[in-house]
């Protein structure tokens, strides 16, 4: 069960569980976000990196606001690299990866599988807590104790997080290594209606520093949309 937002590090996610031989399901939310383009990206990495079945599942995150990502507040912009690694952002979704987790979790006992890959980072992220190994560590011992599978069967459920200690530079590389098209990718906070990217908020500016560190050009830079090449598959 691979979480795929649509975004470079998920798609990257995805491919490593693939190469790990897993038979891979992805689950993508519209939990009432801004930027639902990222939709549209995450049905294109489905489709080409061949998963067995692609969900989006549909919660409404925007009842609670809170965020930047889901309520009429200001997306930061153009902030510097002290600025983007201090703190908590506003960007910050409550609970979302707690929420993403538990539905997956959810479809890991109807299908009898054990294992969940998230593509959750602590070394170029913004300052997310549900992003941390202590966070992940600690649902993997909810999920074994509220589950029928965990209870009856001593099912121990897994959540991998390959990505958690690499730059974003080193998962760039190891995507291309994969075969990963980051063209169908998208990797912003708030693009514009045409899903075009904005180029100034801490995505944005993640993204741009760590193709640069890698030495690799964006293949979605410059262009109309960063999923225009794909082919969405179904959901």
């Amino acid at each position: 069960m691979v979480l795929l937002s649509g975004g470079l590090d998920s798609a990257t996610t995805l491919a490593i569980a693939k190469a790990e031989g897993y038979l891979t399901y992805a689950l993508s939310f519209r939990y009432g976000q801004r930027h639902a383009a990222e939709l549209d990206a995450a049905r294109a990495v489905a489709a080409r990196l061949g998963v067995a079945r692609h969900e989006i599942a549909s919660i409404d995150l925007r009842a609670f606001g809170g965020s930047a990502l889901t309520a009429d507040i200001p997306v930061p912009e153009n902030r510097s690299a002290e600025e983007i690694g201090t703190g908590i952002p506003i960007t910050y979704v409550p609970a979302r990866n707690t929420i993403f987790l538990a539905f997956a979790l959810a479809w890991c006992e109807v299908l009898g599988a054990a294992d969940m890959f998230i593509g959750v980072n602590v070394m170029d992220y913004s300052g997310y807590p549900d992003c941390r190994p202590e966070f992940i560590r600690a649902f993997e011992s909810l999920a074994s104790l509220a589950t029928r599978a965990g209870v009856e069967s001593g099912v121990r459920f897994r959540i991998h997080t390959p990505l958690q200690q690499l730059t974003k530079a080193a998962i760039i590389r190891r995507g291309m290594e994969l075969g990963v098209d980051y063209a169908l990718t998208l990797s912003c906070y708030a693009p514009d209606a045409a899903g075009r990217p904005c180029g100034r908020c801490d995505a944005c500016l993640l993204r741009r520093r760590g193709f640069a560190e890698a030495g690799i050009p964006d293949p979605a830079a410059g262009r109309a949309s960063g999923i225009e090449a794909g082919k969405p598959g179904t959901s």
